[in-house]
């Protein structure tokens, strides 16, 4: 069976990501396949509207996208595979198709979205959640940064959600995404089968319009994480939260204290450049960043490397970070992080405009 199924039905061009084992995260395989269909419609006239879901255990939706495949990171960056450049460009190459498409492109971000599947989402004309929707940008738990053009939509949000989203990874719901302006529209998830089907009967007639919510869980802190993540360097923001009192702030310190210090450093000044940034600047930027997380300190001793092993290799939960605290990273840690290995004209990413 495809893991991406395609069909054009009626007036619209459906995309079904199909493999549900693996929560619908992506391969190298489905990033050329989802590229090519959207190539392929953007020029067909039966194709008003694109419409893209996940497949869960139960049948569709259910469940978006957890992502790309971290076990196949972990592998290609010890074995030295070239296909993990390769992902990483078309990955962001195609990231860039969805946020420049010439359709109407709405997104079923039902159940788990996470990394890779916020790539291909967030550039949608309409992007639903519901009360299943599970968002996250958790980078920075495995030891690497919200990239997919996290820069961008992250430093968009309402002011400072982008930096306490990346640089915490924490999950959030159907209210929240909307409010962080990760997401246009909730809907009940039983109303969702409906809606795939009168898409395809009256296209883009039938995309719906945003909303804005009231009352979503992340506003009653909205005073703190807008004055706390607004301070300059990591350890201020995590000694601010640590001299705090309430149990959000305690919660908030005790998550930052787990990820990656060095990707902590990194993280922060990655969301503070992408806010005056395009999106074609940002997303090279991130592929500079993505290349220096795996080549910076190959194989094993890679930061990222490190952090998936961790999560998802041996999975013990207990990632040996280098430095082990967030008072040890220095400006010199970070600063070859945002330094391009390539010249402009032979950069991967060259060509996004």
């Amino acid at each position: 069976m495809s893991e991406v199924v395609v069909e054009v039905s009626g007036k619209a061009g459906r995309i079904t990501l199909n493999r549900p084992k693996a929560l619908n995260a992506l391969s190298l395989d489905m990033i050329r396949a989802l590229t090519s269909t959207l190539l392929q419609w953007r020029d067909d006239p039966r194709v008003e509207v694109v419409t893209i879901r996940g497949t869960g255990k139960e049948g569709p939706f259910g469940s978006f996208c957890a992502g790309g495949d971290i076990r196949f990171f972990h592998a290609a960056a010890l074995a030295g595979d070239p296909a993990l450049e390769a992902f990483f460009t078309e990955e962001y190459t195609l990231n860039h198709l969805v946020h420049g498409y010439a359709k109407p492109y709405v997104a079923f971000m039902d159940g788990i979205v996470m990394g890779g599947g916020m790539g291909i989402s967030q550039g949608a004309r309409c992007r639903i959640v519901t009360e299943r929707t599970k968002m996250a940008m958790p980078e920075t738990n495995i030891g690497l940064f919200p990239d997919v053009g996290g820069g961008y939509f992250l430093s968009r949000s309402p002011g400072r959600l982008g930096e306490y989203l990346a640089l915490t990874g924490e999950m959030i719901g159907a209210t929240d995404a909307v409010d962080a302006r990760l997401a246009d529209i909730s809907l009940p998830s039983g109303e969702l089968p409906s809606l795939w089907d009168r898409l395809a009967i009256e296209g883009s007639a039938a995309v719906p319009v945003p909303h804005r919510v009231e009352g979503s869980p992340l506003s009653q802190h909205r005073p703190e994480i807008d004055r706390i993540f607004a301070l300059p360097t990591v350890p201020e923001i995590v000694s601010a939260l640590e001299a705090e009192t309430s149990d959000w702030a305690r919660h908030t310190a005790a998550a930052l204290r787990k990820r990656s210090p060095l990707m902590l450093h990194v993280v922060l000044e990655q969301v503070r450049r992408a806010r005056a940034m395009n999106l074609a600047d940002d997303l090279r930027m991130e592929r500079d960043l993505v290349h220096h997380c795996f080549h910076l300190r190959p194989g094993a001793a890679s930061e990222t490397v490190e952090g998936i092993r961790a999560l998802a290799v041996d999975k013990d939960h207990s990632p040996r970070w280098n430095p082990a605290r967030i008072e040890d990273v220095t400006p010199a840690m970070v600063a070859p992080f945002f330094a391009s290995p390539w010249p402009a004209e032979q950069h991967p990413l060259r060509g996004l405009a």
